[in-house]
């Protein structure tokens, strides 16, 4: 067997120069997170009668999707470019294939929600809309028996991140880019907005049957999972360039490796010293690379397409409004322009941390600059809608549920806390809640 070439950063910089796409190949695929409960909120264990491995069970069998095994553990579902994978508490996440159009998207979206809720119809099981799971205590809820897991909870230092691992549930979409130069672009206008992202999907207002004070739990706890790899990390901060970028990824701590099919924790080594020193006497290939990209978390992910994260979980209207939102700034020039010069200015009042933490407390009107940002957001959504008017014009409609939200200063968290406070029993919020 011939030897493997060692990875170079050089390479691994050049094959971030490959990943542009012309502009007539680009494509959108979104990312949904849903958590599975019991009616009275209790959590749902990987290995009871009618568990997470059950239902993964049940879908492969009845829907055509392929079980893929970690040893003999069923963790994931494969069909044609799509899959369902496991989160680390038991939520249930659709990566969907890349799509031309954004109906597309949606109904493969709409397809696979049916497809679990059809499994579930006569168990006392509930697929829910929700960011945080908000009656069970993140100390009783299971662990899903993935290895990455293992050394995650393990190795993550911040005060809350079992709670992001095990509690919380987020809506993401993927899309391309022509270049560096409108990757640059799309990164400074994706990440400028994040605090408006998270006060327009904002719907985590309650953990372990009490209100927490704020409108999106989920985006608070990811500040207090682990700095090196959540929130702004460097290349997102400054002016994007791959170069910064991969500088980040070649020096954040790493978590994991793996040698064949044992996962093994990487004890905080960096991916450069990785490459420089090898680990028991392996060096990465590209695919330890690949692996290693997935173990950072920042409001935007940069990889063969940009990953926009930052939003709760939301019922599947308004999850798909947020694949939407992106695609109508991304894809068109004008809209882009107009969004950059929103965050531009929204970027000059407090800093980016006082910005998203007041969106995490205060939704739609938390206020930046003297302005609140119901004000900020109604700029964005009225600039994607004209852009997603030029490039998929059949679409456009679908941003009406997230219009009529930021149009009257609320969120879905807003609903949620009205729902518990004029009811207050969990039976009827997570009836409430139901994906």
């Amino acid at each position: 067997m011939s030897k493997q070439p060692e990875l170079t950063q050089e390479q691994i910089l050049a094959t971030f120069h490959t990943y542009g796409a012309p502009r007539g190949r680009w494509l959108v695929g979104g990312e949904f997170e849903r958590p599975v409960v019991r009616p009275d909120g209790r959590p749902v264990f990987y290995d009871d009668e009618d568990g997470i491995r059950w239902i993964l069970e049940r879908l492969a069998e009845r829907y055509n999707w392929t079980l893929h095994r970690e040893g003999d553990t069923p963790i994931a579902l494969f069909r044609d470019k799509a899959n369902v994978t496991l989160e680390p508490g038991g939520q249930l996440e659709l990566s969907g294939a890349p799509h031309a159009s954004l109906k597309a998207l949606s109904d493969e979206a709409y397809r696979q929600r049916d497809e679990i809720r059809s499994i579930i119809a006569d168990r006392p099981l509930t697929l829910l809309a929700t960011g945080l799971t908000p009656f069970a205590r993140i100390e009783d809820i299971g662990w899903m028996p993935k290895g990455r897991y293992q050394i995650m909870q393990q190795y993550l230092p911040g005060e809350l991140a079992h709670y992001m691992m095990k509690g919380t549930a987020s809506v993401q979409c993927n899309y391309d880019y022509a270049d560096e130069a409108d990757c640059a672009r799309k990164v400074r206008l994706s990440a400028g907005l994040a605090p408006l992202t998270t006060a327009m999907f904002a719907n985590s207002p309650m953990y372990a049957g009490q209100l927490t004070g704020y409108q999106s739990y989920r985006g608070y706890i990811w500040t207090k999972t682990d700095p090196d790899r959540t929130g702004f990390p460097p290349g997102l901060r400054d002016d994007y360039s791959h170069e910064r970028w991969v500088d980040y990824l070649l020096d954040v701590p790493m978590m994991f490796y793996k040698s064949g099919e044992v996962w093994l924790p990487a004890e905080g080594r960096s991916f450069r010293s990785f490459m420089q020193a090898g680990i028991a006497g392996q060096r990465p290939s590209v695919a330890d690379w690949d692996l290693h990209m997935t173990s950072v978390f920042p409001e935007v992910r940069i990889k063969r397409t940009i990953e926009v994260r930052g939003a709760d979980c939301v019922p599947l209207p308004l999850a798909v409004a947020f694949c939407a939102l992106f695609t109508g700034l991304f894809y068109d020039e004008g809209a882009l322009d107009e969004g950059l010069a929103i965050v531009d200015d929204f970027m000059k009042h407090a800093d980016r941390e006082a910005r998203f933490l007041a969106a995490c407390q205060r939704g739609l009107q938390a206020e930046v600059g003297g302005q609140r940002l119901h004000h900020w957001a109604q700029s964005v959504v009225t600039a994607a809608r004209k852009g997603l008017t030029r490039v998929d014009p059949g679409a456009a409609a679908m941003l009406d549920p997230l219009e009529e939200n930021v149009r009257a200063g609320r969120t879905p968290a807003d609903g949620v806390i009205d729902a518990w406070e004029a009811a207050p029993d969990p039976r009827a919020l997570i009836d409430y809640l139901q994906y």
